[in-house]
């Protein structure tokens, strides 16, 4: 009777065990399995770092992304042909012109502007009325260099149509403007044009007509 009992615990002991061959190759398994899990972890944590260290351009990349563009018309330049003085001059530079057709301006948008301190307080966006502002006096460029009127004239807005709003014009942006002469009459100083205006190749603002008057 004690030798059965002491044959079946030791039968059951047995059962239990792991030998040092297969217990030395599950420490092996588990050992190669987690140095492989660190490697890869290390591997992919390296490739983020390069990734994001080669996404970084540095200062004088980005400025030279603007480097082909010409100023035809400086600040300087505008202020002799516009009558407009800060806070209501609203374009900075002319980059692309055509005498009596079509012109691109610059404005770049700036927290200082003083609407902003109402236009919202906490969601500063530029008065989409600006916006339309900005075109005209850009078309107030082109045609205030036209026969029939001299730089420093006053045009004034007769009728805008078609406007529409694609997208908030914020500070810290660039809106790029163009405009484009559809009619002037030089004797009774009647002007027409049509304008859009851009935000980082995104269509931010259009006006299908505008009219202007000049001052008599």
């Amino acid at each position: 009777m004690k030798l059965a009992i002491l044959s079946t615990l030791l039968s059951v002991t047995t059962a239990f065990m792991v030998s040092p061959t297969q217990s030395t190759h599950n420490a092996f398994a588990t050992m190669t399995t987690s140095s492989s899990s660190t490697l890869l972890r290390q591997a992919e944590e390296t490739a983020s770092s390069e990734a994001t260290a080669s996404d970084f351009q540095g200062s004088q990349a980005i400025s030279s992304l603007t480097s082909g563009i010409k100023t035809i018309f400086s600040s300087e330049d505008i202020a002799k042909i516009l009558p407009h003085r800060y806070p209501f001059l609203l374009v900075d530079k002319v980059v692309e012109y055509e005498a009596g057709k079509r012109a691109v301006g610059i404005k770049s948008v700036t927290l200082n502007e003083p609407h902003f301190t109402g236009h919202f307080p906490d969601r500063p966006i530029m008065p989409g009325v600006l916006q339309v502002e900005a075109l005209a006096q850009l078309a107030g460029i082109v045609c205030l260099q036209m026969e029939g009127a001299e730089p420093g004239a006053v045009f004034f807005f007769a009728g805008v149509d078609g406007v529409k709003w694609k997208k908030p014009v914020v500070p810290g942006d660039t809106l790029v403007m163009e405009v484009e002469i559809k009619m002037w009459r030089a004797k009774m100083g009647i002007a027409k044009a049509t304008g859009k205006a851009y935000v980082d190749g995104e269509l931010a603002v259009e006006v299908q007509g505008m009219t202007f008057a000049l001052a008599k």
